[in-house]
């Protein structure tokens, strides 16, 4: 039985809002250990973890979803390779410079955080939409791994507490907390209808992810446009923008362009497999 029966049937053994029952209480709790204790996401500790088990879960999807292709075992290894070889180099840059403070504002003459941000999706995102090796994994990998893997998004709480704490301004955080917790807390009932494999359950699929994109255009938008720098067109009254410095600074250097990436995926694979029912 395959993956997505298997969670077909489990989702038909019990109400989907079932699956909420634990995200609300822990993107709760992470919300308030920031409120309470303000060191700990500074610390960048959170965020470390949060990175590394993001990134262990695509490096063992990956590899188990080239099992079940036709490629040869050289193959699979030359593919896994291909693409967990540049985007851990991606993710040790990005830290590397986040930590050395490349992000600063007045730190370069150009502003690299809105490179850091469109750069990977300009390079990437053509490849991976066009890739014929891609589109073999994509039909071997189960349509819901690349959405319930986006629950890291409900950890966007935290930009909530920096507003409640007077940190950040309400304009860019409230739009952006929110948008990013419920696109976490979405993802797993999306993940369990698109399970389902009926047409609704695509649809739903779908609009979380349109969903999603949507919510990561308002806080670059935002962001660009209030942080200081040549492409300030806001200041916000009270707290300015303090998104510049790690570890917060991993979030839309590093965590935007790789969720945008996941988001193009996972509509790559909706529409492929859309094309062969």
């Amino acid at each position: 039985m395959s993956t997505d029966a298997v969670s077909a049937t489990m989702t038909a053994q019990r109400p989907l809002w079932l699956s909420l029952t634990w995200t609300v209480p822990f993107a709760l709790l992470w919300t308030w250990l920031i409120i309470a204790l303000p060191a700990l996401p500074e610390s960048g500790f959170p965020a470390l973890g949060v990175r590394l088990m993001t990134h262990g879960l695509i490096a063992l999807g990956l590899w188990l979803c080239l099992e079940n292709t036709e490629l040869a075992p050289a193959q699979r290894r030359a593919t896994w390779l291909a693409l967990m070889v540049p985007f851990t180099l991606w993710a040790a840059v990005t830290w590397t410079a986040a930590i050395n403070g490349a992000f600063g504002a007045g730190a370069s003459p150009l502003p690299l955080l809105p490179a850091a941000i469109l750069l990977p999706v300009i390079v990437g995102a053509p490849v991976l939409l066009s890739s014929k090796r891609i589109g073999q994994l994509l039909d071997a990998m189960p349509t819901t791994w690349i959405i319930a893997l986006q629950l890291y998004r409900i950890f966007g709480s935290q930009w909530l507490a920096y507003w409640l704490r007077g940190l950040l301004p309400g304009l860019w955080a409230l739009p952006a907390g929110t948008g990013d917790v419920l696109t976490g807390l979405l993802a797993v009932p999306a993940a369990m209808a698109l399970a389902t494999g009926t047409a609704d359950g695509r649809k739903a699929g779908i609009f979380w992810n349109v969903f999603g994109l949507a919510d990561l255009a308002v806080a670059i938008t935002l962001g660009m446009i209030m942080s200081p720098g040549p492409l300030q067109l806001i200041i916000p009254d009270g707290p300015s923008m303090a998104l510049d410095r790690f570890p917060n600074v991993l979030t839309p250097a590093f965590v935007v362009p790789c969720s945008i990436l996941l988001h193009l995926l996972s509509l790559r694979q909706l529409r492929r497999r859309s094309e062969t029912v």
